[in-house]
């Protein structure tokens, strides 16, 4: 498949906006478009997107090389407990696995704590004899007649999707390919995931949480995946459709429906791809912030990448506290996502404080403003009574803002705070933006960064309406806007590179390990991760191979990952085993600044990481200087409870080498800049707009 096809197609669903773009190598052939997302029926949004950027473009359907695809819709089914009725089969003895969890209080001393609920009810947790030992032997022969019992309650309870998961199975699979080849054969309508396909790791609980969650979310993905693709191809584009990974990368339909835990958190993996591939070269530090309707996400992007961890936790009960949430075991982008957007609903809270979110009113009805129904005050009403959103031309001119319906709703809130509405609009803005604050900050501490030192790369819909103001609060000297901050995400995917990530448990000492069976272990995952882009089409060009191992200390509960070097491997024992031990040291001091401990190196799992080349994505040039291009109007802006006249610029006017200081506004079809007063910015030859708070 060539990553630089001809026209290429990029779709982003979000809770509130389905962000969309075609992208062509020349510029006229390109364009962006921002459409209301369709909860109903998320497929129709994005073809009458489609249709309309096309006919846009001047392009005809037939000429689309690739669409690459990212959405929400599966961790929103996850987060709003949407998704198929499912059940799980497990080792005789093991049915409250996913109950009992790791027997950990996430807040020692809350007496009313909530513990993650199981996407699984108990009444569908089901037993079936069956036993493998650690070491590989048989103890109890799977029972399948009591597998197929079991199996048909289920099904007779209304369960539309399985997860199977037995004892060791990350070592040992094979009672689950027995019993998930039985099950196909004897119920063809029921979805059936095995732990052992979706990940092979240690610890049955997340091993278990992260196979219900694939199975959760499996018939939903089936259905929307096999229509978007048969209505794509009825609207004439024939082109593959390409799916975007948590991981920030991309894979095929198969591999998608097989696997959508996978893309889980795709859609805020796109924004960071987005921020590192658009910010340009030569920042070496950047925080990712890209502002929704729905969602806030933060990102620490260095050296050109973000970070890729190995697990994350949906659907937490406590914001940012570990054990508080599902554990998912897959390759996610590293990032802080809240419920911080245009969207989120202000309220005055029972001690009477102004809140804003983490509920949204999304696109369906909407903020007040949208005149869709919505009365209540949300962060883009109160933005657009601060002055900042332009009504006739937001979202392009597609969605005029209504200003007295949002007057209407901030100053029903300011009556019930005691307080003026343009101080209630502001207060919504602020406590907004402190949110997204807090997020960040907790984020950098965790990785002991100082934010000081970033530079702030903007996109989504609101970023660049509250980069300043965040900018501001975290200590931040220097923004970045991309163009087309408004669909960056979209963007992103274009850039993103096609990526597979396997795993598979090794359980050995270090010092037990040999040459051969460490090559013949990362070689059988590097094979299988060849066969996934092999059977995406990616058949051509040269493919980069990563290797790393979970390791421990003997005696540890915590393991991390170590990154190795690349094949060739010597082929003597011992050469390896000190090229790994030099790796974990270094992994070790970096980690916890201080050298490992004297004891023998545990091996956990081994890991490979298969990367093709980076997808063709725009990047945008600045139009060279011409008189007059620049002209400005101004409008009234509240920042800081204060009133300021700021200069409104046209963003696709400003040539390269334009500068000017704040306030002011910049707009363009999908989000506004707002630069304050005591900022200055200058347009880069990149097209990118850069911001230098003073």
């Amino acid at each position: 498949m060539a990553a630089n096809a001809a026209l290429s197609l990029g779709i982003d669903i979000g809770g509130t906006f389905t962000d969309l773009v075609l992208h062509g190598p020349t510029r006229e052939r390109s364009g962006t478009l921002k459409v209301l997302t369709t909860h109903a029926d998320p497929v129709q949004g994005i073809l009458a997107g489609t249709r309309r950027l096309l006919e846009q473009a001047g392009v005809s359907p037939g000429e689309v090389g690739r669409v690459v695809h990212a959405t929400t819709l599966f961790t929103n089914a996850l987060i709003e407990r949407k998704g198929a009725v499912t059940a799980l089969i497990t080792t005789a003895g093991f049915r409250d696995l996913l109950h009992i969890g790791r027997e950990r209080r996430y807040e020692l001393y809350d007496l009313q704590l909530r513990p993650p609920e199981p996407l699984v009810p108990d009444e569908l947790r089901f037993e079936v004899p069956e036993r493998v030992k650690a070491d590989g032997t048989v103890l109890v022969p799977l029972d399948l007649a009591a597998l197929e019992q079991r199996a048909a309650e289920a099904v007779a309870m209304g369960a539309e999707a399985l997860a199977v998961l037995f004892l060791h199975s990350d070592l040992h699979p094979q009672h689950e390919m027995e019993a998930v080849t039985h099950l196909a054969k004897r119920f063809p309508a029921l979805s059936v995931t095995a732990s052992h396909g979706i990940v092979r790791e240690v610890r049955e609980y997340d091993r278990g949480s992260t196979a219900t969650a694939n199975a959760y979310v499996a018939p939903l993905a089936e259905r929307y995946l096999a229509r978007l693709g048969t209505e794509l191809a009825t609207l004439g584009i024939e082109a593959p459709l390409l799916l975007m990974l948590s991981n920030g990368g991309l894979t095929h339909v198969a591999e998608a429906r097989r696997a959508p835990v996978q893309l889980l958190e795709s859609g805020p993996a796109a924004g960071a791809l987005a921020a590192a591939f658009l910010a340009g070269e030569g920042e070496s530090r950047l925080l990712a912030f890209d502002l929704g309707g729905t969602t806030a996400k933060l990102c620490v992007v260095e050296k050109g990448e973000p970070e890729v961890v190995f697990g994350f936790e949906a659907a937490r009960q406590a914001r940012f506290i570990e054990g508080s949430g599902l554990p998912i075991r897959i390759s996610t982008v590293d990032l802080i996502e809240i419920g911080a957007g245009g969207g989120s609903i202000a309220r005055r809270d029972p001690i009477g404080l102004l809140k804003v979110g983490p509920d949204s009113a999304g696109s369906e009805p909407g903020p007040a403003s949208y005149g869709r129904g919505g009365t209540q005050p949300t962060v883009t009403d109160a933005n657009l009574l601060l002055g900042y959103l332009d009504p006739a031309s937001f979202a392009g001119g597609r969605l005029p803002l209504d200003r007295d319906a949002a007057a209407s709703a901030v100053g029903a809130l300011a009556e019930a705070l005691g307080i003026a509405p343009e101080a209630a609009a502001w207060g919504i803005h602020d406590v907004a933006t402190e949110a997204m604050a807090g997020a960040a900050r907790t984020h950098l501490a965790e990785r002991g960064r100082d934010a000081s030192e970033f530079t702030l790369v903007c996109t989504g819909g609101g970023g660049p309406v509250h980069g300043h103001h965040l900018a501001r609060k975290l200590g931040i000297r220097r923004m970045i806007i991309p163009p087309e901050a408004g669909v960056a995400s979209a963007l992103g995917m274009l850039a993103a590179p096609p990526r597979v990530d396997r795993v598979m448990s090794l359980g050995q000492r270090l010092d037990a390990c040999t040459a051969s069976s460490l090559a013949a272990a990362f070689g059988g995952l590097e094979e299988e991760a060849r066969q996934v882009l092999s059977d995406g089409g990616w058949t051509g060009g040269e493919l980069a191979a990563g290797r790393l191992v979970d390791a421990r200390c003997v005696g540890q509960g915590a393991y991390m990952p170590v990154n190795l070097p690349p094949a060739p491997w010597p082929e003597e024992d011992e050469a390896v085993r000190s090229l790994i031990r030099d790796a974990f040291r270094v992994a070790y001091v970096a980690r916890y600044s201080r050298p490992p401990p004297a004891v023998p190196i545990e091996l956990v799992h081994a890991r490979v990481v298969l990367r093709g080349a980076r997808g063709g994505a725009p990047t945008g040039v600045a139009p060279e200087a011409e008189a007059g291009r620049a002209a400005s109007r101004q409008r009234r802006i509240v920042i800081g409870g204060e009133e300021h006249e700021a200069a409104v610029y046209r963003r696709a006017a400003l040539p390269a080498g334009f500068k000017a200081a704040g306030p002011a506004l910049v707009e363009e079809a999908g989000s506004t800049l707002v630069v304050g007063p005591d900022a200055r910015f200058a347009v880069l030859r990149s097209g990118n707009i850069l911001v230098e708070l003073g």
